[in-house]
């Protein structure tokens, strides 16, 4: 069997080929159905008022769920996850520090430039202050 033959046959892409895959999805697909069906009929049905109340970690519930949140949450966990990817970097740094000579410590030290400009222009912004 020359190389060639080989190829041709590694990608043979029929109809045929893909039957045991939509047999499997098939049967997953109707295992997941008859469990959940199973459960639905066999398990307990009781409907008392405090199995409906929702669930709120045995605190009582006061107030309106739709009452607005400061934007400044939604801003401080943004910049973590900014801040957070942007250390992640310096992981390949770390490794190859030595292979990498002065010119990866040069990138390095733009690299922190750079992190250190845009976390100044943050806090001079003020995008960290909590107080209204």
């Amino acid at each position: 069997m020359n190389l060639i033959s080989f190829l041709l046959d590694a990608t043979d892409n029929t109809a045929a080929s893909y039957f045991p895959i939509g047999i499997q999805l098939i049967f997953a697909a109707g295992f997941v159905a008859v469990m959940i069906a199973l459960s639905a009929w066999v398990g307990p049905k009781r409907r008392t008022s405090d199995k409906l109340e929702t669930f709120t970690s045995g605190i009582a519930s006061h107030g309106d769920a739709r009452q607005p949140i400061a934007i400044k949450y939604f801003l401080v966990a943004i910049l973590f996850v900014l801040f957070d990817v942007e250390v992640i970097f310096f992981y390949p740094y770390a490794v190859n520090f030595k292979a990498l000579g002065w010119d990866g410590f040069l990138a390095v030290l733009m690299f922190v430039a750079f992190f250190l400009i845009g976390f100044i222009y943050i806090i001079k912004k003020g995008a960290l202050d909590w107080e209204d």
